[in-house]
């Protein structure tokens, strides 16, 4: 629950850095183009603006923050699958299966989200704070999870 609320959180981060990055490197990119072409205007002022553009553009592909951005967001729906394979277990599935089997479905879901921790990037601190708001204000928070065992 925390690791997908705090991938989302980056997922996010990451998409407004894209925006940040890339639309002031278009607006830049489009003066440049109307400065060069405008007759009343230098060469200077239209080269200046150009290499202002190429410099956003030069972050915006260094960080790859669209690619970031989707990255977190596939880890966040990944521990969310997790997370609801074992509710599932839990409320269901467990109680037709033995001590062994619980013990087996259990190893099987511990090592997909192991399997998961290694692939995912690290949230960075930001993300883990905004992460932990959303789900204090109940953002992952269903029913099922509160009932007493038995009365599902």
């Amino acid at each position: 629950m925390y690791s997908a609320a705090n991938q989302f959180a980056l997922s996010q981060q990451w998409g407004a850095l894209n925006l940040l990055l890339g639309v002031p490197a278009s607006v830049l990119a489009a003066v440049a183009g109307v400065t060069a072409l405008s007759s009343t205007t230098g060469s200077f002022w239209a080269g200046v603006v150009a290499l202002g553009a190429a410099a956003f553009g030069a972050v915006l592909t260094i960080l790859n923050a669209s690619k970031k951005a989707t990255q977190a967001t596939s880890a966040a729906n990944a521990y969310l699958e997790i997370q609801t394979a074992a509710r599932q277990e839990r409320n269901i599935d467990s109680r037709a299966r033995s001590v062994d089997e619980a013990r087996g479905m259990l190893a099987e879901l511990t090592a997909r989200r192991d399997e998961q921790n290694k692939t995912a990037s690290p949230p960075n601190r930001l993300a883990r704070r905004r992460g932990s708001v959303v789900l204090r204000k109940g953002g992952q928070d269903y029913a099922v999870d509160t009932m007493p065992q038995g009365k599902h």
